[in-house]
C-alpha cells in the first residue's frame, strides 16, 4: 500500500514537472518584439473592436504613447484626435477600447535590442473602426502608424 501511494506521488509530481517545463519553454518561445512592423502587428492583435449600436458609423482615435525599454508603457498615453463626427459616448467607448488594447499588450515582450532603440520615443497610433463607410470590409478595424 505504502509503495502505490509513492507511485502516485511520483506520477503526479512528474506530470506537475511536466506541465512547469512545457509552460516555461511556450512562454520563452513566445515570440520577441524585433520590429516597430512586429510591434504594430502584436498591437492590432490585441485590438477588439467595441460594441455598438446598430447604425453606428463607429470611428477613427489616435493615441500617442511611448515605452520603457522593458516593454511597459512610459507616463501615460493621450489621445490627440477623434473623429468629429463621434458622439460623447462613442468617444469614451472606443477611448476605453484603445486603453483596454494597451492594456492586454503590455509590456510589450521586446528584444533587448528593440527595447533600447524605442525606449522613451514617441509612437502615434491611429485605430480606424468606421464600418458605415466606402471602404472595403477588409479594413473595419486596423491599426496604422507613424513614428515621431
Amino acid at each position: 500500500m505504502a509503495s502505490r501511494r509513492r507511485l502516485i506521488v511520483l506520477a503526479t509530481l512528474l506530470m506537475v514537472f511536466a506541465y512547469w517545463s512545457a509552460n516555461d519553454r511556450a512562454s520563452a518561445q513566445e515570440a520577441r518584439v524585433n520590429s516597430i512592423a512586429e510591434m504594430f502587428a502584436r498591437l492590432k492583435q490585441c485590438w477588439k473592436s467595441p460594441t455598438l449600436q446598430a447604425g453606428d458609423p463607429g470611428m477613427q482615435i489616435t493615441v500617442l504613447l511611448s515605452f520603457k525599454r522593458n516593454g511597459e508603457i512610459l507616463g501615460r498615453p493621450r489621445i490627440t484626435f477623434e473623429s468629429e463626427t463621434a458622439s460623447d459616448d462613442e468617444r469614451i467607448i472606443y477611448r476605453t477600447a484603445v486603453m483596454e488594447t494597451l492594456q492586454r499588450c503590455a509590456p510589450m515582450p521586446f528584444t533587448d535590442s528593440m527595447g533600447g532603440a524605442i525606449a522613451g520615443r514617441p509612437l502615434t497610433m491611429r485605430f480606424d473602426d468606421r464600418r458605415n463607410s466606402s471602404q472595403p470590409k477588409e479594413k473595419r478595424a486596423w491599426l496604422t502608424t507613424t513614428t515621431l
